[in-house]
């Protein structure tokens, strides 16, 4: 490793500090200038919070989440499972759907997702989806899930 003769050092630092004061004698509007535009502070992410006493999608924004909707379209039992686990509920409970003309095991998830995280409803309209628009329903309730787990989402401010 070859070092720099100290006599070149202190040339490069003598000329460069020479200069420095230069300009701010020279041009002291400037170098003011210069001082105020200076950043202190990094830019902050905006912060959107997503609890609301409503759905965070609807009944049919099932291509909001395009992974659960084919998982969803391909295997309904495992998805229902997989979502009543995720719920904090039996495993195997909405197996049980099969044997009623109500589903009832649909219209209690969608009731106790939407009592756990203050959504407005009433049980009427849950048994109206669950009847009519189950896979959707199951959709809407495990987009919710995974929505109240990761309340808070970062939006990049920098254009």
């Amino acid at each position: 490793m070859i070092c720099p003769p100290s006599g070149l050092i202190l040339l490069t630092y003598t000329i460069f500090s020479s200069f420095i004061f230069y300009v701010i004698y020279m041009f002291p509007s400037e170098a003011v200038a210069m001082s105020e535009n200076m950043v202190v502070t990094q830019p902050r992410p905006f912060i959107m919070n997503t609890v609301s006493n409503q759905w965070t999608s609807g009944i049919c924004d099932c291509f909001d989440d395009l992974p659960q909707c084919c998982f969803a379209f391909w295997c309904l039992p495992c998805f229902t499972c997989k979502t009543s686990r995720e719920a904090g509920e039996c495993l195997c409970l909405p197996l049980l759907d099969a044997f009623g003309v109500i589903p009832p095991m649909t219209t209690a998830l969608r009731v106790s997702v939407r009592q756990r995280y203050g959504i407005e409803g009433t049980v009427c309209n849950d048994c109206v989806y669950a009847c009519f628009c189950g896979p959707c329903t199951w959709c809407q309730i495990a987009r919710e899930i995974k929505t109240r787990m990761n309340p808070i989402t970062f939006v990049n401010m920098a254009a």
